[in-house]
This record gives structure tokens, sequence and C-alpha cells, in this order.
């Protein structure tokens, strides 16, 4: 059972994402408006109340994300302006003049000679790191030696994918070294997969990549991988026409490619193929366990998917972004009277969407067709070429 709650963000542009902290109390949103808002809930009535509101960037922002508690209450967001920016929370008194809410800014990261579109903390355990990808096609890793003093980061690593970048995600899985999924948004569909996967060599202290997702040919919003609480293998969600829902297993580390220190090949399996969205997904998220995976798309719903025991995924539960509820019974017979004027059986995939059961919920988030490639003229302004 899903509960509808409508948040006036006051945000006075598009909202391009939306990212919880880890405790799942605090919230941040960033805009096309140049602003970031933090957001707390109300631990008596589970109300959200807007506790920092301020201008981040001098273009669209396009990703907000937040570190981990250990580093403190830190967030990273990242914009069409080609700089990325570190933000911490001020606690206590000594707060200066002129702050905003008591979040200040340590860092901007200027590297990128384009856009950047995504910005993303690594998992605790690799240390206190940020990835950034931009249209330019470079993956840059950064890392901060001193987790007391967010001023300072250094460039570690550029991953030059040949595409340009539109998404990423860390692999959080300790069992194996440290991975990341790169999404472009390439609209030529002879560029290749558009999903690539890079692992981190500690013998040669690069990135390598290892794998790149051949099934995966049209444009990439987002990638996430599931958390991995022990299974031998890793899910990687990618949001594109469909929703995919890939399978990355080990096999062996092959020491031909690079002596002794070898790459680790993959075995690739697509488990799930959705077109339910019947439009573009943009959004994918797992819960912590990596159990049921959330996808948003530009039918403007929000849908929940679970796995069995056996790999087999369905849709669990559907909510619209004004809060009601869906007729499935009524997209049904929509979608058998479509496929029986094309002479096509029911997809397989509708009957496993029907199973599941529909809630109530909300989304206040919807995404241009274009995003992130339009521009703005406020934008085009404020950037320094």
């Amino acid at each position: 059972m899903f509960v509808a709650k409508s948040i006036q963000s006051d945000h006075k542009d598009l909202i391009h994402d939306v990212s919880f902290d880890f405790h799942g109390t605090r919230m941040a949103t960033c805009s096309s408006d140049q602003c970031v808002k933090i957001w707390d809930q109300d631990s008596s009535n589970g109300e959200w109340k807007c506790s920092a509101s301020w201008r981040v960037h001098s273009g669209s922002v396009w990703r907000v994300t937040w570190a981990h508690p250990e580093f403190g209450q830190v967030v990273a967001t990242c914009s069409f302006d080609r700089t990325a920016a570190i933000w911490e929370e001020m606690m206590g008194e000594n707060l200066a003049e002129g702050e905003h809410h008591a979040w200040i800014k340590r860092a901007s990261l200027v590297d990128s000679r384009t856009a950047v579109t995504d910005v993303k903390f690594a998992p605790k355990h690799l240390g206190f790191l940020l990835a950034t990808c931009s249209t330019d096609g470079i993956v840059r890793v950064y890392e901060a030696p001193d987790v007391m003093n967010l001023s300072q980061w250094s460039l570690q690593h550029e991953i030059s994918c040949k595409l340009k970048c539109s998404c990423l995600s860390w692999n959080t899985s300790r069992r194996h070294p440290a991975m990341l999924a790169v999404g472009s948004d390439d609209p030529n569909p002879s560029a290749g997969g558009k999903v690539q996967i890079y692992e981190y060599n500690d013998a040669t202290r690069k990135w390598n990549k290892v794998e790149t997702i051949a099934m995966v040919t049209d444009a990439v919003h987002d990638v996430a991988f599931a958390p991995n609480l022990g299974r031998s293998y890793h899910l990687l969600a990618v949001a594109t026409k469909t929703l995919k829902v890939i399978s990355i297993e080990p096999l062996r580390r092959d020491g031909t490619l690079s002596g002794a220190t070898g790459l680790t090949r993959f075995e690739l399996r697509q488990v799930g193929d959705f077109p339910n969205h019947d439009s573009q997904v943009w959004r994918v998220c797992w819960n912590v366990l990596g159990t049921v995976l959330v996808s948003s798309g530009d039918d403007s719903c929000v849908r929940m998917w679970k796995g069995n025991y056996l790999g087999n995924w369905k849709c669990i539960a559907v909510m619209k972004g004004d809060g009601t509820k869906i007729d499935m019974e009524r997209n049904q017979s929509t979608l058998y009277s479509r496929d029986k004027q094309t002479a096509q059986p029911v997809s397989s995939w509708y009957r496993r969407a029907s199973e599941g059961t529909p809630a109530q919920g909300v989304m206040n988030i919807r995404r241009s067709e274009g995003w992130p490639k339009f521009t703005t003229n406020k934008d085009q302004g404020n950037v320094m070429m």
C-alpha cells in the first residue's frame, strides 16, 4: 500500500534529479533554475520541509548526490556550466555572514571542457572518491586525500570512453575490484554498445574497459548497479527506450591480456527487457537489498520490479504521477486490441506486469525528451567560452 504525498518544490524550472541520503531522511533536488534544495523529514509526522535552498551553478544542474555520512553531510552537483562542485553542511553557530543555510562550497572541479552530465561518490570501502562524466566522453575520478579538508581534490584518473557520456554508476560489491558502468546517449545506432564496463586494476593502478554491452544500442539515460549482498554476479539496470536488466557474471582473470595482471572476463546476459513505460525511461534505482528495482519514464509513471529465485522479473506496482490508480484492466484491453490489429500475440511482458497489484503514488518530476542535450538561453549566456 502506497500513500501519495505531493511536495511543493518551489523550483522555478524543470527538476532534473532527486537524491536521498544514506538514511533516507534527507533529500536533495536540483533544477534548471540553477539551484539545489535540501529537504528534511520530520520524524514525528513524516512531512518534508525545505531546510536549505541556494544557487549552485551558472547553468542547469543535472545531478545531485550524497556522500556516505561517515564523511559528513556532503553533496556533489554537476552542471551544464562544465563544472562539478562539492558542498558541505556547516555545523555549529560560527557561520560566515552571507552563507546559505550553512552549506559551504568546498571545491569546484573544472577539468571538463563540456557539460558534466553525472556525478557519483564511490562506495565507502573504496575511500572518498568521486566520479564525473561529461559529454566530451571522459570519465574523471577524483580523490580527497584528507577527509578533514574537502577543499583539496586530486584528479586520479581520466578514462576516455570514445562516446559522449550521459550517466555512470559504481558497483558497490566488496568482493570484486572497483567497477564503473558508463552510459552514453549518443543517438547514432552504428556507434555500437552504449554501456561500457570499466574495472580498476590494483597492480597497474589503471582503469581498463572489460566489457561493452552490445545489446544496448539506443541512447542511455541512466544506469544503476544493484547493491550486492553476496551474489556471485552483478545486476545492472539500464534506462533507455525500454528498461533493461543485465546480469554480469565474473568468469576468470585472463592473464594473456595483460600479463600476470589480467582483466576479468564476464558473461553478460539480459535477464529483462521491459517496454511497459511505452516511452523513454529516464531514471532507475534499487532498494538497499538490491531486490527491488524502480523505474520512471515519460509515461508519468513509476514502476516497481522484482525478480524471483529463478531470475524472472515482473512489475509488482505502478504509481502514477498525479497519485491516481492505474486501471490495469483497461490498459490491458487496449493492448489486446492493438496487438490484434497488428496480428501479433499479446506480449508476455504485459501479462507479467498485470500480475502485480497497482498502487497509488506520486511522482512530481518529469524530464524533457531532449534532456540533457537541450540548452536554454540563460545557460548559453552564463557559460564562459
